[in-house]
C-alpha cells in the first residue's frame, strides 16, 4: 500500500477496506476483524455525529411534551438524564422506532383504550410514549404460547378474589392469572396527555397484552375497567382497530360495561338490594359486598355512580 494511501485512511477520508484489513493482519499480526470493528466503530460514531447536527428545533421542542415521560424513563434507566437534548432525541427515536420524532402523530393506533374522561386532551407524543412502554414492559413477561378465552372466562372468581389482597400484591397475582391465558398484564404509570385507564393490544406473535393504569386511583374505577378489557377480550372486540375513550359510546362499549357490571354484582341481586333498601342498614353493605364476593367499595362505588348514596371517600391505589 502507498504511504498516500494509508495517510488517507488515517485521516477518515476513506474507509478501510476487507483487503486492506486483511493486509494490516499479515503487516502488524492483528486480525482482520480488528480493523473492519474499527472500521464500523467510526462509521456508526459518524453517523450519530451527522444526526445530532441536523437535529430539528422543532423536534428538540417535542422533548418539552415527554417532560414527564423522560422522568419515568429515567427511573427505568432507559434514559440519560446527563444526555443533551439532541442525543436526547436520538434515544426517543430509538424507543420509539422512528427515525423523526415529528412523525409520531401519523401512526396509527393498534390497540383500545380506555381513557379517564370526555374532556381530557391526548397528546399524541406522550399516548405513543405510554404505549411503548406498556409494549416494553410486558415484553419479557413469560405467558401461555396462545391465548385461552375460555379459561379467562373460568378465572373470572379468582380474578376478583384479588381484589381482598394487599395492594402491593395485586399485580403479582394478577400477573400470574393472566400469564396462564396467554395475556401479558402490567400496572403502569399513567403520564398527563395520555389519559388512558386501561390498553389492549395484540403483539405480532399472535399474544396479548393488557395494561393498567392507577390514573384515577380509586379501586373500585381500577377493578370496574379491568374487567371491562376483560369483557372486551371475552367478545372478541381486539378483531377490531379502536380507541376506547370513555367520550365514544357505541354497542361494544355498551356491551363491555354490561359484563363488566355483572362480572362483579349480580344485577337481579343488586336490583333486589336496592329495592329493599338494604343499604341504609347498618351492616347491609357489608353483608351485600360478602354475598358478591367483592369489597365493600364496590358497591358503594355502584351507588354512587347510580346517585342512591352521597358520594363520600373511598379507597385509593398509589402508584409506587
Amino acid at each position: 500500500m502507498t504511504e498516500k494511501h494509508i495517510s488517507t485512511v488515517i485521516h477518515g477520508q476513506k474507509s478501510i477496506s476487507a483487503a486492506f484489513a486483511r493486509k494490516l493482519e499479515y503487516a502488524l499480526g492483528i486480525e482482520t476483524s480488528f480493523w473492519m470493528n474499527l472500521q464500523a466503530n467510526y462509521d456508526r460514531e459518524l453517523l450519530e455525529f451527522e444526526e445530532l447536527n441536523n437535529i430539528s428545533e422543532e423536534e428538540i421542542e417535542v422533548l418539552k411534551n415527554l417532560k414527564e415521560v423522560s422522568e419515568v424513563w429515567t427511573s427505568f434507566g432507559w434514559l440519560d438524564k446527563e444526555a443533551n437534548p439532541a442525543a436526547m432525541v436520538l434515544d426517543y427515536r430509538m424507543i420509539f422506532g422512528i427515525s423523526n420524532l415529528l412523525d409520531t402523530p401519523k401512526i396509527s393506533y393498534t390497540a383500545a383504550y380506555r381513557a379517564q374522561s370526555k374532556n381530557t386532551s391526548v397528546d399524541p407524543y406522550v399516548l405513543f410514549a405510554w404505549q411503548r412502554m406498556c409494549e416494553l414492559l410486558t415484553k419479557n413477561i413469560e405467558i401461555a404460547d396462545e391465548v385461552d378465552v375460555e379459561k379467562l372466562r373460568s378465572k373470572i372468581p379468582d380474578i376478583k378474589k384479588v381484589m381482598f389482597m394487599r395492594a402491593n400484591q395485586i399485580q403479582k397475582k394478577l400477573s400470574e392469572i393472566f400469564a396462564e391465558c396467554g395475556i401479558a398484564f402490567r400496572i403502569v404509570p399513567n403520564f398527563a396527555g395520555a389519559p388512558v385507564q386501561g390498553f389492549i393490544k395484540k403483539t405480532e406473535d399472535g399474544a396479548l397484552m393488557l395494561c393498567m393504569t392507577l390514573r384515577q386511583k380509586f379501586a373500585d374505577i381500577f377493578w370496574f375497567t379491568l374487567f371491562h378489557e376483560i369483557a372486551h377480550i371475552l367478545n372478541g372486540d381486539m378483531k377490531h382497530e379502536f380507541i376506547d375513550f370513555d367520550s365514544v359510546s357505541g354497542d361494544m362499549e355498551a356491551k363491555a360495561d354490561k359484563m363488566a357490571g355483572e362480572f362483579l354484582i349480580d344485577s337481579k341481586a343488586y336490583r333486589l338490594f336496592v329495592d329493599t333498601e338494604e343499604y341504609k342498614r347498618l351492616d347491609g353493605v357489608e353483608r351485600f359486598a360478602a354475598a358478591q364476593n367483592v369489597r365493600e367499595y364496590i358497591v358503594q362505588g355502584r351507588l354512587m355512580k347510580e346517585q342512591i348514596i352521597p358520594w363520600k371517600a373511598r379507597p385509593r391505589y398509589e402508584w409506587v
